[in-house]
């Protein structure tokens, strides 16, 4: 029975699943073109794919224990649905992701000790994910927007782009800390969320998201990760954002803050049952009734033509409670230029972040190290730097060559020896 609830889904993705529509004008957006013209008719019926591949080829010239090459990839199978195209459901639509990861993840290979991915695509299980399963309903002239059914957290709270190879400068940054339980692509749960267009420029959103461990096992992944099936409610998540979309001298910007709350709890860090440090006591951990914390996403394009040439700028900083947080924040902040020497597809990426490891947990560690020096483990007190610059090169409407530099200091938050990576983002539009 699950066999075939795995075959109609991955049939239904292939039939009809994604977010652009091609026409005549932009057949050159994908690789495989128009179908000749079959993609347009489909996309004037109801009916839009997002057929996608994601490379993502690293090496580390200095750094780590071994000097090592690593590739991770992942593919995308997307389609929706306009429903009031299809059959007169005014204003609905329907989305159905499936990707599949696959690949090895440089950083523990080479013993880096990185805390950030140095390929973001890799992670969560490689493995099929259904990713997004979703029905989304807006009213009065989309100023009420209510999204329903198996969401990634990221894909609507924190959402930030992915240009970037590391993962410091890659997606809702949230999930970035605290990601055994804020669940970005490619892993999703079930949830709901509404959105609030309060005027032409703000919005305000709020939304609930089941929370329970097996969504973040790789095990449960890889053999569970293309049902509905649901595991069970330890809790929610809960975060609210509220945003504002001016523009700047007819240049377009966003401006996201917002905060959130996660009623499962977690084991606090350092304190035992009775308040005492349990790297000493060796009791339980005290178990926290929440966890809680805070981001802010600004972006703003500075110079040039609105969504054409120019400079864009973003700075992102998030901070996660103390007690439970062994990563308790991250800060980064940079910019894209876009169409450089008159390539008007091409655009170059420049990034510095920070992300901190937590004191409780060292101090924690610390302690656990002198009272069980034949255990000891590394302790994390600090920040790893990041800082990565990229070209991308698109020698094809549909393809994307995006070579990359990134340089880590203090990996991890210790004082193990400096990284440099020389990296390769490939991008595929089918």
């Amino acid at each position: 029975m699950k066999r075939a609830r795995l075959i109609a889904l991955a049939l239904t993705a292939w039939l009809g699943v994604g977010t652009q529509a091609a026409s005549a004008a932009d057949e050159g957006a994908f690789l495989f073109g128009d179908w000749g013209g079959a993609r347009t008719r489909l996309a004037d019926s109801g009916v839009t794919f997002d057929f996608g591949y994601v490379s993502e080829a690293a090496h580390n010239f200095s750094g780590g224990e071994r000097h090592l090459t690593r590739n991770t990839d992942q593919w995308k199978l997307g389609t929706a649905f306009d429903l009031d195209k299809l059959v007169g459901w005014h204003g609905a639509t329907f989305q159905i992701y499936l990707t599949d990861r696959n690949g090895r993840n440089l950083g523990a290979d080479a013993g880096i000790g990185n805390n950030q991915l140095i390929q973001e695509v890799y992670g969560r299980g490689q493995t099929w994910h259904l990713t997004v399963f979703a029905l989304d309903q807006k009213w009065l002239d989309d100023a009420l927007d209510l999204r329903v059914g198996r969401l990634p957290v990221g894909e609507d709270i924190a959402s930030f782009s992915c240009d970037f190879q590391n993962l410091t400068f890659c997606g809702a940054q949230p999930g970035n800390i605290v990601g055994d339980y804020w669940v970005n692509w490619p892993t999703s749960q079930w949830a709901a969320r509404l959105k609030v267009r309060t005027s032409a420029e703000t919005f305000v959103q709020i939304a609930a998201y089941q929370l329970n461990p097996d969504y973040v096992d790789d095990d449960y992944a890889r053999h569970e990760g293309l049902t509905l099936d649901n595991p069970g409610t330890k809790g929610w998540l809960l975060p609210l954002e509220l945003g504002w979309t001016p523009e700047r001298n007819g240049l377009p910007g966003s401006y996201k803050a917002g905060v959130w709350y996660n009623t499962e709890g977690g084991s606090d860090l350092f304190s035992d049952v009775n308040h005492e440090p349990r790297a000493i006591t060796g009791d339980a951990p005290l178990q926290r009734d929440s966890r809680y914390g805070a981001y802010i996403t600004f972006q703003q394009q500075l110079t040039g033509s609105a969504g054409a040439e120019g400079w864009t700028a973003f700075f992102n900083a998030t901070k996660a409670d103390d007690e439970t947080s062994a990563t308790d924040r991250q800060i980064s902040l940079g910019g894209e230029y876009h169409q450089p020497f008159g390539r008007v597809r091409d655009f170059i990426g420049v990034a510095l972040g920070a992300t901190h490891a937590n004191g409780r947990q060292a101090d924690y560690q610390r302690l656990y190290n002198a009272a069980h020096p034949e255990n000891a483990q590394l302790v994390r007190d600090g920040d790893e730097y990041v800082c990565e610059v990229f070209y991308s090169f698109a020698p094809l409407p549909s393809i994307q060559l995006r070579p990359n530099l990134q340089y880590i200091h203090n990996p991890g938050g210790t004082d193990l020896d400096d990284a440099f990576v020389l990296g390769l983002k490939t991008v595929i539009a089918f």
